[in-house]
């Protein structure tokens, strides 16, 4: 019997939950289904998912920022279909294929348009933590040093050298020890960077130029004068713009809003439009030739799938969307316009301490409220689990209003959205509606979103799960 993919899909829809109970992962399945995220969506377009009953519903997590474009993009399908009827040789390996030679380009032509045109050399690989395992390669031999900095709370990937370098300590149970030669310095702290550059070993400083996790970012000029210490003592300057890259702080890049000049940046999640896993890392030709610096080292470093067709068609089409529908341009307009209204819902409730956005890269944080009633219904969460608080907030947002955010870091009073770069008045105003209606619930207590707290502690410590950052 042929294979009916069409057919597979449609006997099978509904069995989601139990197949990745049996066969994946069965503890993100609990936690899925505690916090009410365990829906059975059946499509999805532009903003918007769809489940089995037709309800919509507001995508403001975009994959984790991959589907800056929307989700099922026809010009991404189109390229797809086009590449599998040409029937073109794919991944022969011992050549030099087209396809990826044309999105090297686009890059490098991309950066140079940006004000940085010394990056001019690409490695084409197939996710963000693969790219940065790369860049620290990179990195060592291009310098000859064996030491690498990282800033605290920061993420850079789960594979062995990311996680190396990632500043939180949440990831790191369990799999110690590390690299060698890793270590973080503080967000802002110039005396403790240059403490450790001017020891002359450092091959590196890696920085997201803003933090995934809590969406954190310098309010000064501590990047501009972080390069110039890297200048100073002969280390170079890592842009981890994974989750930042390609338009989603409001500008192509993050490291513009600074002004910077990195030396190696990575990039993956929205480079692929959602559909075949792509990354890159893109440098300084020297940089790049130290790695490759003779014949016989040609194939010093790869990856098998990393210059494949269908990735780099899938990259082609993510760029040319972003530059053609100009959505670069309306993430900044429109993270402008989520910003103040962020900006007058935490002048209306006082549980909301800060406001933080790059385009359309986003994060509330909580704080303890004065009045009597909220501060005993705060203390109470607290008391039950520090993590507890912004994840009442997002399941709200989700049971309510069928809106997808996240809790934007462990044990922190922060959510975050990371909306489609295609969002338009409607949906900010709309998301920015909903969370008024949340932040005004929360005032009634005791009430049943408090209430909603003590019952997922007790589903999470009856299934011996804590709650996640998801």
């Amino acid at each position: 019997m042929p294979f009916d993919l069409s057919g597979l899909v449609r006997s099978r829809m509904g069995e989601n939950y139990s197949l990745h109970q049996k066969y994946l992962n069965c503890t993100l399945v609990r936690v899925q289904q505690v916090i009410g995220f365990d829906k059975v969506y059946e499509r999805a377009k532009g903003a918007y998912l769809y489940d089995r009953e037709g309800n919509e519903y507001l995508d403001f997590l975009s994959g984790f920022g991959v589907f800056s474009i929307g989700r099922n993009h026809p010009v991404p399908q189109k390229a797809i279909r086009d590449a599998l009827d040409l029937d073109l040789p794919n991944m022969v390996q011992m050549d030099s294929a087209l396809l990826s030679g044309l999105l090297a380009e686009a890059l490098v032509k991309r950066f140079a348009a940006q004000g940085a045109p010394h990056l001019d050399a690409v490695f084409l690989c197939n996710s963000g933590t693969e790219a940065v395992e790369g860049a620290i390669k990179f990195a060592r031999a291009g310098t000859g040093r064996p030491r690498l900095l990282s800033l605290r709370n920061s993420f850079h990937g789960l594979s062995m050298g990311s996680l190396s370098l990632t500043g939180n300590p949440f990831f790191h149970d369990g799999f110690a020890p590390f690299l060698p030669g890793c270590q973080t310095v503080p967000l802002g702290d110039l005396a403790a960077l240059e403490q450790e550059l001017r020891k002359g070993d450092v091959a590196a400083l890696v920085v997201e130029p803003v933090q995934g996790k809590g969406v954190q970012f310098p309010k000064d000029d501590y990047f501009a004068q972080a390069q110039a210490l890297c200048r100073r003592y002969g280390t170079l300057l890592v842009c981890d713009e994974v989750q930042t890259g390609l338009g989603r702080t409001g500008k192509w890049f993050a490291f513009e809003h600074w002004g910077l000049e990195p030396d190696i940046v990575t990039l993956a999640k929205a480079l692929s439009a959602g559909y075949v896993p792509c990354g890159a890392f893109v440098t300084r030709r020297s940089i790049y030739q130290k790695v490759f610096s003779r014949l016989d080292r040609c194939i010093v470093h790869s990856s098998t799938f990393g210059r494949n067709n269908l990735a780099c068609v899938c990259g082609l089409a993510a760029l040319s969307v972003l530059e053609e529908e100009r959505l670069v341009e309306n993430a900044a307009r429109m993270g402008e316009r989520l910003e103040q209204g962020l900006l007058a819902l935490q002048k209306k409730h006082e549980i909301v301490k800060e406001i933080r956005v790059k385009g359309l890269m986003m994060a509330v944080e909580f704080a303890e409220p004065r009045s009597l009633g909220l501060k005993v219904a705060w203390k109470t969460v607290h008391a039950l689990d520090p993590g507890l608080f912004p994840q009442l907030v997002v399941s709200q947002l989700m049971a309510k209003h069928r809106i997808l955010t996240q809790v934007a870091a462990n044990n922190a009073d922060v959510i975050k959205a990371l909306p489609p770069l295609i969002v338009g008045t409607k949906e900010i105003d709309g998301f920015l509606d909903a969370l008024d209606s949340v932040l005004i619930d929360l005032r009634k207590f005791p009430g049943p979103l408090w209430d909603m707290g003590t019952n997922f502690v007790k589903a999470m410590r009856n299934g011996t799960e804590q709650p996640v950052s998801v």
